[in-house]
């Protein structure tokens, strides 16, 4: 099928089966890194354009800007391109240097509010890019309030329910602004009234109680000094979990080495939940998580052996943990599996 825009491609993405013991729950995984600047933000950052395009919000050769910890500045940056806007992107030092690379390389400005350190500058980041849209009159996204966020995901939904029907008992996804997992988990709940949504959080985020600690997982949790996203449904959200830093990250390590899935941080964190609530229920249960980016923009920091220790990272605690979560369905020469043979 041939496309005249990128933006045409977003969308339609896999559904991966993780292969896990005889008698778990079956978890899917959602692999959102398949959508153009491999991350699922993509679709809302198409959909808050859209919308601002129809209520006039935007005019030809407008300015957009919006704080934004990386994929969300990613996507903006590509529909940016496509349709002739300037982007500004408000970032702190806690996006990976490849998220920040990306917004460049699609011709972003960035404005780093960051300082000299690594912490995270939430706050700051939002109060200074609406400050800038009103200064310069752009226009400001507002990402964590803005409901084009969430209505971005309603496609996902439908994409799930097209493929799975009422078959999802159970969806897990990242928190941050919350419109991932609430727009779809919205449309989702409509048609399927049981489905159960987990969100899941860094420890250290106050998202969900608990106290603030740092943690290294980028576009999701939430600082004290940051306000809730308007866009986080609270109602939507029958359970709120942690997951701590390397729970998230020695999962991303044990999927890539062990069965060539390429996943992002907070991705990682997901999955990981998701396999703990595998053990728990039978096989007729079904786990949908929502990967929400790929790998590729962590290789300097979770695929870094180097930045993970000096980070006390590691456990080997978790890796155990994940090898008995987690197996490898013994192959022939062909590829297929022995069900797959016969």
């Amino acid at each position: 099928m041939i496309r005249d825009k990128v933006s045409d491609l977003i969308g339609r993405t896999p559904l991966l089966r993780l292969s896990v013991p005889g008698g778990a729950g079956t978890v899917l995984l959602k692999m959102e890194q398949y959508n153009p600047t491999g991350t699922a933000k993509i679709r809302m950052a198409r959909n808050m354009v859209d919308e601002a395009e129809e209520q006039g919000l935007l005019a030809p050769g407008g300015w957009l800007v919006e704080a934004t910890s990386g994929n969300t500045g990613i996507g903006l940056a590509l529909i940016a391109a496509e349709r002739g806007y300037k982007f500004t992107a408000v970032v702190d030092n806690h996006s990976s240097v490849d998220k920040l690379r990306g917004m460049l390389a699609y011709g972003a400005e960035l404005l780093n509010v960051g300082g000299d350190d690594n912490g995270l500058a939430t706050a700051e980041r939002y109060a200074t890019a609406r400050r800038l849209a009103a200064e310069q009159g752009a226009y400001c996204t507002s990402q964590d309030s803005n409901p084009g966020n969430p209505n971005g995901y309603r496609p996902l939904a439908r994409e799930l329910y097209d493929d799975l029907g009422e078959d999802i008992h159970y969806l897990y996804g990242a928190v941050g602004t919350g419109g991932s997992l609430c727009g779809t988990g919205r449309v989702l709940r409509e048609r399927i009234p049981e489905l159960r949504i987990v969100g899941v959080e860094p420890v250290g985020s106050v998202n969900f109680g608990g106290e603030e600690a740092p943690y290294h997982q980028s576009g999701t949790g939430t600082p004290v000094v940051s306000e809730i996203c308007d866009t986080l449904d609270y109602r939507m959200i029958d359970e709120g979990i942690k997951v701590s830093d390397s729970e998230a990250f020695e999962t991303c390590r044990y999927l890539a080495r062990n069965f060539g899935i390429l996943v992002g941080g907070s991705a990682g964190g997901v999955v990981y939940k998701a396999l703990e609530r595998a053990q728990s229920v039978g096989p007729e249960t079904t786990i949908v998580a929502l990967v929400c980016d790929g790998g590729e923009k962590y290789l300097d920091t979770v695929f870094n052996d180097e930045w993970m220790a000096a980070n006390g990272l590691f456990d080997a605690r978790v890796v155990d943990r994940l090898a008995s979560m987690l197996r490898r369905a013994p192959a022939d020469r062909t590829g297929q599996t022995p069900e797959q043979v016969h």
